[in-house]
This record gives C-alpha cells, structure tokens and sequence, in this order.
C-alpha cells in the first residue's frame, strides 16, 4: 500500500515556509492505518521490545497501537507540566521553535529494551529529547521508528548511533 498518498500536505502551517504533513487523513482511512501499524512493526520484527515510548500527541496515536501489535508496555511522553508524578524533563530545538518533553521517572525499569516512536523524523530534535530522557532511566534503546522522515532535514545524521527506520520518505 503506498501510505504517502494518504498524507495531506499543509503549506505555511504552523507558520509560513514550513511544508507541514498531516497524518489525520491516514489515520481516519482504516486501511491505511491498519497497514501503517503492521509495516511499523514489521520494521522491528525480532527485536525483543519492553516498551514503546512516543511523545504527544500523534506519536501517541501511533505508539499506542503499536505497543498493542507488539505486546508490549506503552509509554507516554509528554510536554512539560502534562504528567502528574516527579518526571524528568529535557529542553530541545525544533525546526521552528523550542520545547519541553517529560517523563515520568518511574515509566521504565532500567535496563528494558524501548522501541522510541514519533510521527515524523525532521531535524531530530524531538527523538533526541526522547533519547536523553530515555537514557536517564538507564534504559536500552534498540531503535527509533517514524512513519514519515523528511529526508532534506538530515535528522537521521543526528541519530547515527541507533538503528532508525522510517515508512514513508519525503
């Protein structure tokens, strides 16, 4: 199934210059989600994987799914201030602003093995935040997985030190 043709492209959206890329319109085709979620986990077939840890709030439509395909636990990371529990939080770039991620301290027993997910790879800011908290709960990160990677971004470069898949390329 070609699932970019399911992808809605936004231009000037959040602001001008930015060519966003709207995954609603696959998210409400069932076929094209129902594939989305099977060729994800297809991509990390064999791996033994704890938990799957996505940031809000698209990474939690997919994340969640997912966990569900692989049977494993489902982690939920958030901007700052969202989580009720003592959390740990770190600050990071994106490719048009600055943001805050936390998670919860206690949401991963160290040494899991944690599949990290988010929409879509860009600069790779947002999986990097996803990295470093992951890491302060002593975790091991067995690989990074997006449905969409924009490749001219060159976030991949920034995440050379695991394996990273990706579905759909722009």
């Amino acid at each position: 199934m070609r699932l970019d043709k399911y992808i809605r492209s936004i231009p000037d959206f959040p602001k001008k210059g930015i060519l966003f890329r709207d995954i609603t319109t696959l998210l409400n085709n069932r076929q094209a989600f129902k594939s989305s979620i099977d060729e994800l986990a297809k991509q990390v077939k064999g791996k033994q994987i704890d938990y799957v840890v996505a940031a809000e709030s698209r990474g939690f439509i997919l994340g969640g799914a997912l966990a569900y395909k692989l049977k494993c636990g489902f982690v939920p990371v958030r901007k700052a201030g969202k989580l009720p529990y003592k959390t740990y939080r770190y600050t990071y770039s994106l490719e048009y602003g600055k943001d805050s991620l936390e998670i919860h301290r206690d949401a991963i027993t160290s040494n899991s093995n944690v599949l990290l997910l988010d929409d879509l790879l860009a600069t790779g800011g947002t999986a990097l935040a996803l990295v470093n908290l992951v890491k302060k709960l002593k975790a091991e990160i067995v690989g990074i997985i997006f449905l969409i990677e924009l490749v001219g971004l060159k976030g991949r470069d920034r995440l050379k030190d695991y394996p990273v898949y990706s579905l759909i390329k722009f």
